[in-house]
């Protein structure tokens, strides 16, 4: 009881209410990995933790709802894939972010993630019930080009997962890039990282002479 104690208040006074607790980020002084593993689980079986999937935890606020509050999806995955300490590392891309754009209506069934963290080019995985959909970035992803390599992700797409289109689009679109100052001067260093059909996109999209304008 004294150990399960200990550790709890260790994560009481390191983490806030509904805040993602990664067991690989885990590191209490003097206990080791398998003992840290060991109390969580009688943390988790007491209540005072919950767990929101293999290796994720998570102190619950208290809720009107007998089963307690649960952890937001979004952050977890902010937590564990867009960010790496507090330096931006990732981006939401593909039907997510068209959907969040208003491109279209289409609801993802998966979570589509480029990051820094991914290892191949594609991988999938499971986070709780999510699909994720991980990829490895062009290039490098940081706090300074973040906007315009998720843009650019989606401009290499566009044309296939937009339900929009015409001057609609190209409007929707050069509205976006003024809100997030994303000029073709910015990009033109980024597209050699791209497939050549970007440019193709940019041009059926009506971006080409709506960016160097």
């Amino acid at each position: 009881m004294v150990l399960m104690n200990d550790v709890y208040r260790y994560i009481e006074n390191n983490y806030q209410l509904n805040e993602p607790i990664f067991l690989s980020e885990l590191n209490i002084p003097g206990m080791k990995a398998v003992s840290v593993r060991q109390q969580l689980k009688k943390l988790t079986e007491s209540g005072r933790l919950k767990r929101f999937d293999t290796g994720i935890y998570y102190i619950p606020k208290k809720s009107m709802f007998r089963s307690g509050s649960t952890l937001s999806v979004d952050e977890v995955i902010r937590r564990k894939y867009l960010t790496d300490g507090e330096n931006c590392c990732g981006y939401v891309g593909g039907i997510l972010f068209a959907n969040q754009l208003g491109m279209t209506t289409q609801v993802p069934r998966a979570y589509e993630i480029y990051t820094n963290k991914a290892t191949t080019e594609y991988r999938e995985t499971k986070l709780a019930n999510l699909r994720v959909i991980l990829r490895k970035p062009y290039c490098a992803i940081d706090e300074k080009n973040a906007v315009m390599l998720q843009f650019l992700d989606l401009l290499k797409e566009i044309v296939d997962i937009s339900e929009v289109d015409g001057e609609e689009l190209t409007n929707r679109l050069i509205s976006y890039m003024k809100k997030k100052s994303i000029g073709f001067e910015n990009m033109r260093q980024f597209l050699p990282y791209y497939p050549e059909r970007i440019y193709k996109n940019m041009y059926e999209v009506g971006l080409l002479n709506g960016v160097s304008a």
